[in-house]
């Protein structure tokens, strides 16, 4: 089943604390978005910063927009999230990391930029448990999305075809179905629940959305 998974993007936390609170009522898996300033120029909360609930039982996953991810491993086996996942083009080889995370249970993932092609970057799929396509605006919520990176999603799957497959960046009712139907396992969404009125609501609009088949209307 495609999962929609909400996203936390927030500069303090008590923000944090707040909206994890809230998605914690109707999500059973939860994306915390992490950035250094650098990598992506909008900084985030930092993670020596957050904790996350123990008594929930979903899962959470963390996207790292870090140029460094070495620096936070301890933070992370600390939180010890379900899957972390660091972005290709940082300055680091993410394979000693996801060693280590493997080795402390915990599952691991790879995001990629536009202008990264999935050929590149194959001993990071075959190690990994989940490659994220970025297909937004990094470090922001409510940005367009560019579905031409959809196309990426069959090149991924002929590298391994076990691999768990994300979308990350101006998911909405609107283009949902499309990218739910492009081959994507999980789909992240940022400003379609974060800025809606009621936000469980619109979360389950859009698990709704993801369900339908035919053509959009």
């Amino acid at each position: 089943m495609i999962k929609i998974v909400p996203t936390i993007l927030t500069d303090t936390a008590q923000n944090f604390n707040q909206i994890a609170e809230v998605y914690q009522k109707f999500a059973n898996r939860i994306q915390i978005d992490i950035s250094d300033g650098q990598f992506s120029p909008y900084p985030t909360v930092q993670l020596k910063d957050i904790t996350f609930s123990q008594n929930w039982n979903g899962e959470w996953d963390l996207h790292l927009m870090v140029k460094s991810p070495s620096l936070y491993i301890q933070d992370i086996l600390r939180l010890h999230p379900s899957l972390c996942i660091f972005h290709a083009e940082s300055d680091e080889n993410l394979l000693p990391l996801f060693e280590t995370l493997n080795q402390a249970g915990i599952k691991t993932g790879v995001a990629i930029l536009r202008s990264t092609f999935p050929g590149n970057i194959k001993p990071y799929i075959d190690a990994c448990d989940h490659v994220l396509i970025f297909g937004g605006t990094l470090g922001r919520q409510g940005g367009e999305a560019d579905m031409i990176q959809l196309e990426k999603a069959a090149i991924i799957k002929e590298i391994d075809p076990n691999v768990e497959i994300g979308w990350d960046g101006g998911a909405n009712l609107d283009n949902i179905r499309a990218i739910a139907h492009a081959g994507i396992d999980v789909i992240n969404v940022g400003a379609a629940i974060s800025r809606a009125q009621n936000t469980s609501e619109a979360y389950v609009a859009l698990q709704a959305e993801i369900e339908k088949t035919g053509v959009n209307l």
